[in-house]
């Protein structure tokens, strides 16, 4: 006999003895042991050898499985879930097994695909990474409701702005949605702001009017790359989010609506100069977005930067560290590949 076995043996003998009366510490004693060695032996004893596999007593048949399948395959339930499957056989006064049994199952047997007649339901992957390091190289569009004065009444702002400077290079007000629209105000954008083919991508949700026949035929004929957000998902278009946010909680903004149309577009023309030539904005360092688009803003920075560097030099105590940043942001992303956000507001 090997060592194991002989401590197998001698492990059983002093449990029979135990079980017949004997105290452990006597029995361990007749076959010249200690009672902490049995008690070690008996703990090794345990066989904890991977291979060993135990059927569980509540496993599923060959029969049972069979009826699963079976079950899940026949007209009135093959469409269905298991979620579904199970609560409709114990209408009928039937359990077969419960849903996670079903499921796992028909997992085992290849059979957990979308088991409807509807299209199975689609992974939508995240826009293509966009880097503008220049103006006229990435542009944002979306429309937004504006209220009226009349009750059920909305105008529709059109708006298309550049990533990397901010600025709005154009916009449009009408009466409704319209791929059209759309596409005049893309054409008209173009031509002022002298944009060759292939030169600027345009990136917008996945509304009608973005996708429309005319605007898509539009974005073709200008050589306009398009780009579009995951239905429904806004946080895709951050930059047209924020734009509109910024509009309608402008101090001058009628929070009771414009009056007409005429109104509206002369309240617009109005926001967007102050926005492009007097607002300074967060994101790209408190210049103008007129001033970044143009390329100002470069001396600009610098100009603050020698400036501060002036006053630190003339009052040393007064400064407990270094400058203000004005460094030059020479990149703006949307809708980076590491999901970094970049600051939109």
């Amino acid at each position: 006999m090997t060592v194991p076995e002989v401590r197998q043996r001698l492990v059983t003998l002093i449990k029979q003895a135990h079980q017949d009366g004997a105290r452990y510490k006597m029995a361990c004693e007749v076959v010249g042991i200690d009672v902490r060695t049995y008690q070690r032996w008996k703990k090794q004893s345990v066989d904890k050898r991977t291979t060993v596999t135990k059927s569980p007593t509540n496993k599923l048949t060959e029969l049972e499985r069979k009826q699963i399948i079976k079950i899940a395959n026949e007209d009135e339930f093959k469409q269905l879930s298991p979620a579904k499957i199970v609560p409709k056989l114990a209408d009928q006064g039937r359990f077969i097994a419960s849903e996670s049994s079903f499921y796992r199952v028909l997992k085992q047997a290849g059979q957990t695909a979308h088991r409807q007649s509807s299209k199975p339901r689609r992974t939508i992957s995240k826009p293509r990474a966009l880097v503008a390091s220049g103006p006229n190289q990435v542009y944002s569009w979306d429309i937004s409701y504006l209220k009226t004065q009349t009750k059920g009444l909305y105008l529709y702002l059109y708006l298309m702005l550049d990533v990397y400077s901010r600025k709005i290079v154009g916009w449009q007000i009408h009466y409704e949605e319209s791929a059209n629209h759309a596409a005049q105000l893309l054409k008209h954008v173009c031509r002022q702001e002298n944009i060759s083919r292939n030169q600027i991508t345009l990136h917008s949700d996945n509304g009608s009017p973005m996708k429309g026949m005319t605007m898509i035929a539009m974005l073709e004929h200008l050589g306009v790359i398009p780009s579009f957000s995951r239905p429904a998902v806004s946080n895709d278009n951050p930059f047209s989010e924020a734009m509109f946010r910024t509009l309608k909680y402008c101090p001058t903004y009628p929070a009771q609506g414009f009056k007409d149309i005429t109104e509206a577009r002369g309240w617009l023309s109005e926001f967007v100069h102050w926005y492009n030539t007097e607002h300074m904005h967060s994101s790209i360092a408190f210049v103008t977005p007129e001033q970044r688009h143009s390329g100002e803003d470069k001396a600009i920075l610098e100009n603050r930067t020698k400036i501060y560097q002036q006053a630190k030099q003339k009052h040393p105590e007064r400064w407990s560290g270094d400058i203000r940043n004005w460094d030059y942001i020479d990149e703006v992303h949307l809708n980076p590949d590491n999901q970094k956000q970049s600051q939109v507001a």
